[in-house]
């Protein structure tokens, strides 16, 4: 199995390798594809202090990411409540196929992560979570949404 892990560490210490800078939006979160092999892909995104994701999955795909420069927090659902544990430059996690979470740059300075998914993205659900409940708010596919 590939460790996605050690593969986006491995993009994070080589930012000269990236086929382009990372860019910052102050509307919304920027993203671009760094690199796909047969059984991943790899994401450049970059968050300035406030934005985040909302609760998502990854349609299917199993995941890891790691913090380049800044800090982010992931927000699980725990028990019906999120629950955060926070990531400097370094630090990161792997996750499982169906892992429900949010990022959200929680700081004051602008971050940058690498995020590789295995297989590659086809779908992300997007969830809300309401009175200790996650249900469906949306699905998005790949070359349609983003």
């Amino acid at each position: 199995m590939t460790d996605l892990l050690s593969i986006a560490r491995a993009h994070a210490a080589e930012p000269d390798d990236w086929p382009f800078a990372p860019r910052y939006d102050p509307q919304r979160r920027w993203y671009g594809r760094l690199a796909v092999a047969d059984d991943h892909e790899v994401w450049l995104l970059t968050w300035l202090p406030g934005q985040a994701t909302d609760l998502h999955d990854h349609g299917g795909s199993a995941g890891a990411f790691t913090v380049v420069s800044g800090e982010v927090v992931e927000q699980t659902v725990r028990g019906g409540e999120l629950a955060a544990t926070a990531y400097a430059a370094g630090g990161g996690r792997r996750f499982g196929a169906h892992h429900v979470h949010r990022i959200v740059n929680a700081g004051a300075r602008p971050a940058v992560t690498v995020h590789v998914y295995g297989p590659a993205l086809t779908a992300m659900t997007r969830y809300r979570l309401h009175d200790g409940r996650l249900s469906v708010e949306s699905i998005t596919k790949a070359g349609a949404d983003w």
